[in-house]
């Protein structure tokens, strides 16, 4: 297959490249400049420019645009940031692909969709939660209308956090946990949705390759953990002990409230459904597993 990736230097997206490839498929890169390899293709999103020719024969469009939701506090210009960096590029991508004929488009959404499920466990047809993360990722989803109502499949990939070996939120904890500071963050009992890099590869391969999926997909790993959990398993591969807590008025205090309570205080616990039951083979099934080949 024939496919462009927009967001193809991030975690995920330079994984997904090299998986592609080695797959067979040919991939072509957006880049926020002018194209300077063969496989690169200029775009400017925001002025809604796409080099000429990008979509020719083209079989697929992966968009994994969008800045990082925590790498910075949430104030109201950072919050802008976080929108405007998910919704323009997909809503040019969504544009592009009904104008030029592209059969589909995969575009990336977040496990925040469904905001604090509590006890409870979401699957692709649970409703959107009423927080900033939710209606943010709501928006996200949103801005695909076009491609949807143009007949394009649209799969929009909810994803969870992702677990790797270098980068993303384990990278970030690695060196806490090493230094004997690892400990679960307030009560603990919140959901902590995961998957690892490999498995998250995978599924956009996946799905990508089987025109019979559109609509939601939840991409997490199919045993949810809590941050109790989730912080034990860490402690566990990295051989450290996890004897601390970490109280939430301290979190709110280094993130502000609203960051703390949605991506550490609370969380949503997902279920696969949709790629379990088109059989799709998770690599990494359980936390350990994941873990384990992060640290290795």
């Amino acid at each position: 297959m024939r496919v462009v990736i927009a967001g193809s230097s991030g975690l995920i997206g330079t994984s997904l490249v090299a998986s592609m490839r080695a797959a067979g498929h040919e991939v072509l890169r957006l880049v926020r400049r002018k194209a300077a390899a063969p496989d690169e293709r200029g775009w400017d999103p925001y002025a809604g420019r796409i080099d000429s020719g990008t979509f020719d024969g083209v079989d697929a469009v992966i968009n994994l645009c969008g800045a990082g939701i925590g790498d910075k506090r949430w104030d109201d210009a950072r919050k802008q940031v976080l929108h405007d960096s998910r919704v323009v590029p997909a809503e040019v991508l969504s544009a592009a692909v009904v104008e030029h004929g592209v059969p589909a488009l995969v575009s990336a959404s977040g496990a925040h969709f469904y905001g604090d499920t509590g006890s409870r466990l979401a699957d692709e047809d649970a409703p959107g939660g009423h927080t900033f993360m939710s209606r943010l990722t709501q928006d996200w989803e949103a801005a695909t209308s076009a491609a949807q109502e143009g007949g394009v499949r649209v799969v929009l990939m909810r994803t969870a956090v992702v677990i790797s070996p270098s980068g993303g939120v384990f990278g970030r904890l690695k060196p806490v946990f090493q230094f004997f500071l690892g400990g679960k963050l307030g009560t603990g009992e919140q959901f902590f949705p995961w998957v690892s890099l490999d498995d998250v590869v995978s599924a956009y391969r996946f799905v990508v390759e089987h025109d019979d999926i559109r609509g939601p997909v939840n991409v997490a790993g199919p045993t949810p953990v809590t941050n109790a959990e989730f912080t034990k398993a860490v402690g566990s591969a990295l051989h450290r002990p996890t004897p601390w807590v970490v109280p939430a008025f301290a979190l709110k205090t280094l993130l502000g409230g609203e960051m703390a309570q949605e991506l550490l205080l609370s969380g949503p616990g997902l279920t696969p459904t949709v790629l379990e039951s088109r059989g799709f083979h998770f690599m990494h099934p359980a936390l350990p597993a994941a873990l384990n080949a992060a640290v290795a």
